[in-house]
């Protein structure tokens, strides 16, 4: 027999009645009945109850074990009695009478208890995350995780990509995040840098002929943590395409997504999410910002923005008139059935607005043939009814107004439906709805400086190309670049590259750019574009945000291993941590106070 194992704690059937087996495992549960004493071993596969009787010689060794020691017991397989029959596990039907046992390993006092959902906050969880990765929902998330790769894999080898690896030491880029720095032994005062992204090196490998790549790519960014981005490392599919257009993209990935999304839309989830079939929707960026309020919408809720300026034009609400009159906004979100809530409802949404630094939300409710609240008595029944046209609303309900410049209203009000949304019921939470968000404006203007700036991938194509950069305002200039949005969860942003040196040249002098800079930022780029490079483009959408929807988990340290804290720490590892001076002289560094502090 096995040292260990003859079976695993998933394994064990009503067939199997009879036999002697052999398992290991941690110490899940115990259970005491008088007489006898119930454990619930517990492996990677499972859980199988093992018993003994209090008779038992080896009655003290099971007795004593705490939780979460490792055992190895042998018995035989029997059948439950019908009363003691657990359905909720595989193994349910059977236990084993152990015969002999041996502790392999034994457990401290727990900090948290792994048969337990409770939440022991993030320190304790992230310090002790070997023991935060036994418990049932973080094991199932970290499995899902592996299994999307694989089928992600899978998918992208048989649409013709090959997988290659791009370098972890490059250079600094002095475009993008902030990046993290690795200083060099052997050149002195020199660093390398973690790549943000694979950028340059899936375009340089389109540039030597590959045609098709992809990779689940590391990467690193020193920024700021959010419940959708992890501090320092993540994880993206990064993919790039030769002789391609920005449909051709979209084709190629949209049955990998919607494939590995309805694979595994039943996870976690009592049935099975609809996931929408691809094509997915296009929606270019100024409609998303206006009907939406978001470049990245949550399609599950099914209110839109109408702009509602002309409505207010010259009427007697002075503040929107003047405001209009002004280059300001007004911006509708409709409120269906909204008549019916209370008016502290109404009071909270204009306290919410507030909070978001707006001085309020002002709102018309439509009930019993009338207009009421605090900006009806300004409009009269023309305004009204145009209003009631432009927003699709009627009598029960309710409408309220973000006015300000373009983007601040876009911005405030794409928050209010989000808000209205949820509060009304509206979200179709049973489903997975992609959109692309595309033709995003390549320039925009610092309001602060008037100068004209890059507004999201300088590296990408501008439609149009040359012609475009010399005789438009560039202002009006779109790009080739999308972003590929789920359930208002942005999953990737791509583009078509911009593969002519002369074209590059251009749009970077457009945004204050010269030639000499360019060549001295960009030169591996701009050198190995001199020498013929095929029209290309991509995206890369991120591992971890994919397994966050697929698992429903709200933050991203859900389905991540080994996450850090939100202050980019690791707890279980110790790091940052600080060096010795032989190894900072050995790379010739010296550490530096930061002003204000102490050597000390």
């Amino acid at each position: 027999m096995h040292p260990f194992r003859t079976h695993t704690c998933n394994d064990l059937r009503t067939e199997h009645a009879g036999e002697t087996v052999r398992l290991s495992g941690w110490v899940h549960r115990k259970r005491d009945h008088g007489h006898l004493l119930f454990l619930d071993l517990r492996d990677h596969f499972g859980v199988t109850q093992v018993v003994i009787d209090t008779s038992s010689p080896l009655f003290e060794t099971a007795e004593t074990a705490r939780l979460e020691s490792v055992l190895t017991v042998s018995g035989k397989v029997v059948l439950r009695s019908d009363d003691t029959i657990n359905p909720r596990i595989p193994t349910g039907e059977v236990e084993v009478q152990i015969a002999e046992i041996a502790v392999e390993s034994t457990a401290d006092q727990l900090p948290l208890q792994v048969n337990s959902d409770e939440d022991y906050g993030e320190e304790i969880r992230l310090r002790y995350r070997f023991l935060d990765l036994r418990r049932d929902k973080m094991h199932r998330n970290i499995m899902l995780r592996s299994q999307v790769i694989t089928s992600i894999r899978r998918r992208m080898t048989e649409a013709g990509f090959t997988e290659f690896q791009t370098p972890i030491l490059t250079a600094s880029s002095p475009e993008g995040a902030r990046d993290y720095l690795v200083p060099s032994r052997i050149h002195p005062g020199r660093f390398y840098a973690l790549p943000q992204a694979p950028q340059q090196f899936k375009q340089l490998l389109m540039v030597a002929g590959f045609d098709r790549y992809f990779q689940i790519a590391p990467c690193f960014r020193d920024e700021d943590a959010r419940a959708d981005r992890s501090p320092g490392e993540f994880y993206q599919l990064d993919f790039e395409m030769s002789f391609v257009t920005q449909d051709d993209v979209f084709a190629s990935i949209e049955p990998v997504l919607a494939g590995v999304f309805e694979e595994y839309a039943g996870f976690n989830k009592e049935t099975p999410w609809r996931v929408s079939p691809a094509p997915f929707r296009r929606i270019p960026y100024a409609e998303a910002m206006l009907r939406y309020g978001s470049d990245k919408p949550d399609l599950r809720n099914p209110l839109e923005i109408a702009d509602v300026s002309e409505v207010f034009r010259g009427s007697d609400f002075k503040i929107f008139a003047k405001g209009v009159e002004a280059g300001k906004v007004v911006r509708a979100v409709p409120a269906p059935g909204a008549a019916a809530q209370p008016r502290s409802w109404f009071d909270k949404l204009n306290d919410w607005a507030r909070q978001q630094g707006a001085p309020g939300l002002g709102y018309v409710v439509f009930e019993d043939g009338a207009a009421k609240g605090p900006i009806a008595k300004f409009l009269d029944a023309a305004r009204l009814d145009r209003l009631k046209q432009e927003t699709g609303l009627g009598d029960g309900d309710a409408v309220f107004f973000a006015s300000d410049k373009p983007n601040d209203a876009a911005l405030l009000a794409g928050a209010a439906r989000t808000r209205i949304g949820e509060d009304l019921g509206l979200v179709d939470e049973g489903q997975f709805l992609f959109c692309w968000i595309v033709d995003y404006p390549m320039y925009e203007l610092d309001e602060k400086t008037g100068k004209i700036e890059f507004s999201h991938n300088p590296f990408s194509m501008p439609q149009g190309g040359l012609k475009a950069l010399q005789t438009q305002d560039p202002l009006s200039i779109k790009a080739f670049q999308y972003d590929i949005v789920c359930n208002g969860v942005e999953l990737s942003s791509g583009a078509i590259r911009n593969h002519r040196p002369d074209i590059m040249l251009k749009a970077f002098e457009i945004a204050g750019y010269s030639a000499e800079e360019v060549e001295s930022q960009f030169s591996g780029m701009l050198h190995a574009l001199r020498y013929g490079a095929p029209p290309h483009g991509g995206a890369a959408p991120g591992i971890d945000r994919i397994v966050m929807l697929l698992a429903n988990e709200p933050n991203l340290r859900e389905v991540v291993a080994f996450p850090m804290t939100q202050r980019a720490e690791d707890l279980m590892m110790g790091a940052p941590a600080e060096v010795s001076p032989a190894h900072l002289r050995e790379l010739q560094l010296r550490l530096v106070a930061p002003p204000g502090t102490s050597k000390g």
